[in-house]
């Protein structure tokens, strides 16, 4: 009798853990900021104003709808240094860095808003720039918002930075990379939420409520 009593409300925690997993899945639609090594990207540990790259490095640029720095999207197409520089003298005193700045999808995209076509180009500025400053000279105008986050770069999007998107893939667990992830992501531990944690102990005080029941009238027998 207790295991009938039970099995119901069991199942009932397994589909309220379910419902709030899915209920708090959502993801970021913001420009994630990348490192290229050979033919690897790899998430930058800095943001773009606090990097300073080197003669000859490769960066890139990806706007689309993350949910965390693990399931952010690269940037798309081939990459490096000798083609994009190709024809771009270097400079005495100064360093060139090859940007790529992928746009992203139609499904990212803000609505009412078209992403233009993927684009690369060769920044030549001084040797102590930032990759911020290599990407104002060739990709203006860009968009700051608050936290220094990088909004837009060439005027897209036009509007919103970093605001959340729902239907993630999985719960949210963001991480903030320098100033290149929205500010909202601090405010999630990226553990289980506190509706679980209630909803859960709802449950489980049901549950000895059935035992006690199912005990009770099991003495009255």
């Amino acid at each position: 009798m207790i295991r009938r009593a039970l099995a119901p409300l069991l199942a009932a925690l397994v589909l309220l853990t379910g419902a709030t997993q899915t209920a708090h899945a959502a993801g970021y639609r913001y420009w994630s900021f990348w490192d290229r090594t050979g033919t690897t990207w790899t998430y930058a540990t800095q943001g773009p104003a606090t990097t300073v790259p080197a003669d000859g490095d490769v960066q890139g640029f990806r706007f689309a709808v993350s949910e965390d720095s693990a399931d952010a999207t690269k940037p798309r197409g081939t990459a490096s240094f000798a083609t994009i520089c190709a024809k771009t003298p270097a400079a005495e005193g100064g360093k060139r860095v090859a940007l790529v700045i992928d746009f992203g999808t139609a499904q990212d995209a803000p609505s009412g808003e078209t992403p233009p076509a993927t684009r690369t180009a060769c920044a030549v500025v001084s040797q102590d720039a930032t990759t911020a400053e290599a990407l104002a000279t060739v990709a203006k105008p860009l968009r700051y918002g608050t936290n220094a986050l990088l909004c837009a770069i060439a005027g897209y999007p036009e509007a919103g930075c970093g605001e959340q998107v729902a239907g993630g893939k999985k719960p949210v667990s963001p991480r903030k990379t320098a100033a290149q992830k929205p500010s909202a992501e601090k405010k999630d531990s990226g553990g289980p939420s506190v509706g679980l944690f209630a909803g859960a102990a709802a449950v489980a005080a049901l549950g000895a409520a059935a035992v006690w029941q199912a005990r009770r009238r099991g003495n009255a027998r």
